[in-house]
């Protein structure tokens, strides 16, 4: 029982690590968006590649920092298919990224140079089915084709390529990582929109943010018990009217509907 819950509990670290990762990831890749928009249309005139390379640097080094805190192996081309099952997903999500290639208009070899790979051997491998495509390379990936929408990307090429991955994410919540990542642009919006914060010393922020912490947790108790009772009523309102324990409410109309018939009783 002890080693179960130890490895559940490991497990659960993984998943918010690879969680945390992939919202860094995806704030870092809103801010380039926002800092290119502010740019002079003259100095827009860089090269997609280089933006991308900017991006893989990124995922490159948050990638890094999860080998060592999660221990999942990263490596591009890491191993070979173990079964028929995996075989037909590798050659589905190969043909797959093969399409989305020729539809950009990307060769192999300029594919490769765009996501910093030394060898194209290695993309030509991964769209014949023959190797796995590592977390690392999954998110190269979605930075430069499915960047306006990389999440389900991200989602279906880690459920082909990286089981394993993918199952740590799942078991967290991967569905939610869109959500996840407003809400925390939300909070990053409310610092962003007070310029007199950025002039307060360290001491007077910190004071700041002790207060908005505490606001929140307090908050946060009382939204989360009232969801709670919503959802205790909802429950016996909905299927659970058997179950009478936990349903002092209904007694009130039990007795009008006794006091209801003892008039036809008199």
């Amino acid at each position: 029982m002890t080693e179960s819950g130890d490895s559940g509990k490991a497990n659960r670290q993984k998943a918010r690590m690879l969680q945390d990762m992939l919202l860094d990831a995806l704030h870092a890749m809103r801010s380039l968006e926002e800092v290119e928009d502010l740019e002079k249309p003259a100095s827009r005139e860089r090269t997609q590649e280089g933006l991308i390379d900017r991006l893989a640097s990124l995922t490159g080094s948050a990638l890094r920092f999860g080998v060592k805190a999660t221990d999942t192996s990263l490596r591009v081309g890491r191993a070979l298919i173990n079964s028929q099952d995996q075989l037909r997903a590798m050659l589905t999500a190969g043909q797959s990224l093969k399409d989305i290639r020729e539809v950009a208009g990307l060769t192999v070899s300029e594919m490769s140079e765009a996501l910093n790979l030394r060898d194209k051997s290695v993309l030509e491998a991964i769209e014949n089915g023959t190797t796995t495509l590592s977390f690392e390379l999954i998110l190269r990936l979605a930075a430069l084709i499915a960047r306006n929408d990389p999440i389900p990307f991200i989602m279906r090429t880690t459920r082909n390529y990286n089981p394993e991955v993918w199952q740590l994410l799942n078991d967290w919540g991967v569905a939610r990582l869109p959500l996840q990542f407003e809400r925390e642009r939300e909070f990053i919006n409310i610092f962003r929109r007070h310029d007199d914060a950025r002039t307060l010393s360290d001491e007077g922020f910190q004071k700041v943010l002790e207060f908005t912490r505490h606001s929140f947790e307090m908050s946060l108790h009382f939204v989360e018990e009232q969801e709670r009772q919503v959802e205790e009523l909802r429950a016996a309102y909905e299927g659970k009217e058997p179950t009478e324990p936990e349903q002092p409410e209904k007694h009130p109309a039990a007795r009008k509907r006794s006091s209801g018939k003892n008039p036809s009783a008199e």
